[in-house]
């Protein structure tokens, strides 16, 4: 459920969201981590939010937003912060470290 905007002294709608800048999907991707707990590594897959810039501005925007969708660059985050260990005799769960939690895209 989307929140109204609060409005401006005319009685306008002010401003965007940051969603309405990106086209949104879920990924994932495929990380090499070390189990803290029994010190074996291996390759996990990590889902990511990735948020791609839109092409163009939507029209309903003002100035305020096309400064903003100027300098929005397209990027990911990452969704998960825990991942169970690969190895049958542990099974523990450890937290992602050494993983970026926010990445930019080119």
């Amino acid at each position: 459920m989307r929140l109204p905007a609060y409005s401006d002294k005319q009685g306008r709608l002010n401003g965007m969201e940051e969603r309405d800048f990106y086209d949104e999907q879920q990924e994932s991707r495929k990380a090499t981590l070390t189990c803290p707990h029994c010190r074996q590594s291996g390759e996990y897959d990590l889902s990511w939010v990735v948020r791609r810039k839109k092409r163009n501005l939507p029209p309903r925007a003002d100035e305020r937003d096309r400064a903003k969708f100027a300098k929005a660059k397209s990027y990911m985050v990452r969704r998960d912060d825990l991942v169970g260990c690969k190895n049958v005799r542990c099974r523990k769960r450890f937290e992602v470290a050494g993983v970026q939690s926010v990445a930019f895209l080119d």
